[in-house]
């Protein structure tokens, strides 16, 4: 999960955090913990996001690249 592309997507497609929240239906508590890695976004809450930010891909933000 890459919370600083997260939220500059939220800025950029001219919405707030809380905004965010409540498209996807969590408290903006859960919000804080599931970017700070303490839980995961689930399948439902990132086809919200997807929907409700326009994306294209949801890859870049909610699935890191693993290097190994």
């Amino acid at each position: 999960m890459d919370k600083l592309l997260l939220e500059y997507t939220i800025k950029a497609k001219g919405h707030t955090i809380d905004e965010f929240c409540k498209a996807l239906g969590i408290a903006r508590s859960t919000y804080y913990k599931k970017v700070r890695g303490e839980s995961d976004f689930d399948q439902e809450e990132i086809q919200k996001a997807i929907y409700f930010l326009d994306l294209d891909s949801p890859v870049p933000i909610f699935f890191k690249t693993k290097v190994s």
